[in-house]
């Protein structure tokens, strides 16, 4: 039987070929009679043993050779980069636990950057342009010993405000030895300081191959500060800062008896791991101090959902969802994540006696890939464990009243809606009844406008989390609902509410807690239950080119949910379908100043779309 990895490697360049559904069946549905992905499980791991992983702080280079190109780049004349990086896509050997075969010869083959898993974090500024540049340091195929994934990237700052050539959209890619610029400009959608992000992550985006190359390690941490969310505890909003901001990204991941990491390139609907990690440590403990701490909980998949939980039964303090300030904090007895869902909370120590440990528990039950059964787990998994220790210092940190306000969408200025239907056909995910084609732009949509799209759930034993490029929407209807601005999504009792909390006389902390916090009003994920569908605005500013948007259970993304969209100029818009070549010229998608790699950019923006 031929292999999904053999056919791709007849030619990378195939890969963004238009596929014909039927054909790719023999080589995308599994063999018959293939076991279940956790029918072998892993090693057995001790819990709480391996402690944490606190990836450090990316910092500047005073240079790079050659320098950035300005041309190369959306704006750049404007937001010039005022600080520079590097980033180094690796293999090497990763700990994730202490004890063998986890330990066995340093530990388990992975991919990363700079030489750890999670890759470093990145402190960005409102207001601070910066540019990083990305090398692919990765052994080429036939060398690399992580042979499950493809060591030819590309690198998506999720939830980014960024111009298209700097997105890291998944036929953007380069390969070993070569490396791509990305110009981030850290202004918000349409300079609305209502629309400010926060809690960002950066991870690879390859064609065909994005869950595969993340499990290998490619991801890690952007957080965007301003004046109100400084990262110092005395000024601003005062949330706790330096050592007391702390990233938590989830992967369940399936081992091999060796302690290697162990892929299905032949599971189509999601894979599943037997062993928890957080910042790729399995099951974690975390020393932390009696004072307030702020975690960042990333879902990073790559098919997992999760339903977190105290042990201690306290409630969460949350602050965020997804990549944006809520606009203020509630109180929330779990937290519901879908892959690629973010939440900020605030956790207070305190409130417990030194030696007491506290853990971070899943118990949402999900037995396949496809998504959640909707079951919950008791008493659960717990993911990791805190140990409370004596404070070292004051605590100066504070929870405010107030955070940020939603901005508003106007839904009567919108100049079109468009409908997205998630489903499973013969073997294949796809969105409208069609798989991804790089040269087929499904949505035209014009600078400066805004939108209403519908995603509806085609299946009624399936979840897709949604996830669009560039913008972040608000929601407007859930199943049929209208959605105001001051709900909030819960579910209790067995059925789904929209409790309207937001802007409460009540202060949030004399507040009932919601039973299970799914999000804010505005996302850059909607969690598309089995038969959900939810209607969100959008607004289209700044920048021109090509975007993508896709199921974010990447097992789906891969095989092949998802659509590219692209941002054209005023008057340029059009619903249905197009070839690139209808709008742009060129059969080429997208066409790139070459040779291949060290250009780091394609041209679109610089041509104008066809008159129609």
């Amino acid at each position: 039987m031929v292999q999904r990895r053999d056919v791709l490697k007849l030619g990378l360049a195939a890969a963004a070929a238009p596929h014909d559904p039927h054909e790719l069946l023999k080589f995308l549905c599994p063999p018959d009679g293939e076991p279940p992905d956790l029918a072998t499980p892993s090693p057995p791991a001790t819990p709480f043993k391996a402690e944490l992983y606190v990836p450090p702080v990316m910092q500047p280079v005073p240079a790079l050779q050659p320098p950035p190109d300005p041309k190369a780049h959306q704006l750049y004349d404007r937001f010039p980069p005022q600080k520079l990086y590097e980033l180094h896509e690796q293999e090497f050997r990763w700990a994730y636990h202490p004890d063998p075969p986890y330990s066995d010869g340093g530990g388990s083959l992975s991919w990363g950057f700079n030489g750890a898993t999670p890759g470093p974090v990145f402190h960005a500024r409102y207001g601070e342009p910066i540019l990083v540049r990305r090398f692919n340091n990765l052994p080429p195929v036939g060398v690399s010993q992580v042979t499950f994934a493809l060591p030819s990237t590309s690198m998506h700052l999720h939830n980014g405000h960024t111009a298209s050539e700097s997105d890291g959209s998944p036929q953007d890619w380069i390969d070993t030895g070569e490396f791509w610029d990305h110009h981030y400009a850290n202004f918000p959608s349409g300079n609305d300081p209502r629309q400010k992000l926060t809690s960002l992550w950066y991870h690879d985006h390859r064609l065909d191959f994005t869950a595969a190359n993340v499990y290998a390690g490619l991801d890690g941490f952007y957080f965007l500060f301003d004046d109100e969310d400084t990262g110092d505890e005395t000024t601003g909003w005062r949330l706790p800062g330096g050592k007391y901001d702390v990233p938590l990204i989830l992967h369940d991941v399936m081992f091999q008896a060796n302690g290697q990491v162990r892929w299905n390139p032949f599971n189509t609907a999601g894979i599943l791991g037997d062993r928890y990690t957080v910042n790729r440590r399995i099951q974690p403990f975390f020393q932390v101090e009696r004072r307030k701490y702020r975690f960042r909980i990333y879902n990073g998949g790559p098919s997992r959902f999760y339903q977190l939980f105290l042990s201690s039964g306290k409630p969460f303090v949350v602050l965020t969802g997804d990549g944006n300030f809520l606009p203020e904090p509630l109180l929330a007895e779990s937290l519901y994540l879908s892959v690629a869902q973010r939440v900020d909370i605030i956790l207070d120590f305190s409130e417990y006696n030194v030696g007491d440990t506290v853990e971070l528990v899943n118990r949402l039950e999900q037995t396949n890939g496809q998504g959640p059964s909707g079951r919950m787990l008791d008493p659960g998994d717990p993911l990791m464990q805190f140990r409370v220790v004596a404070a070292t210092g004051p605590d100066n940190s504070r929870i405010p009243d107030k955070l940020r306000p939603l901005p508003r969408f106007d839904p009567s200025s919108a100049v079109r809606e468009r409908l997205w239907t998630f489903d499973y056909v013969g073997g294949l995910w796809t969105v409208n009844g069609k798989v991804f084609d790089p040269n087929r732009i499904d949505a035209g949509v014009e600078i400066g406008t805004t939108e209403i799209w519908t995603f509806r759930n085609g299946g009624n034993t399936w979840a897709h989390p949604v996830h669009c490029h560039f913008t972040e929407f608000i929601i407007l209807e859930i199943n049929g609902k209208p959605y105001e601005p001051s709900f909030i999504q819960d579910w209790e009792g067995g059925e789904e509410k929209l409790v309207p909390l937001l802007g409460s006389p009540t202060p949030w902390r004399l507040r009932k807690p919601i039973h299970r916090f799914m999000g804010g009003p505005r996302r850059d994920v909607a969690t598309l239950l089995p038969g959900d569908e939810i209607k969100v605005i959008f607004s289209f500013q700044d920048f021109l080119g090509h975007y993508v948007m896709h199921c974010h259970n990447v097992v789906h993304e891969d095989h092949s949910m998802m659509i590219r969209w692209d941002v054209l100029q005023p008057g340029q818009g059009f619903g249905g379908s197009r070839p690139v070549s209808a709008v742009y010229g060129t059969e080429v998608a997208p066409p790139h100043l070459e040779p291949r790699p060290r250009a780091s950019t394609f041209q679109q923006d610089q041509q104008e779309p066809k008159e129609e």
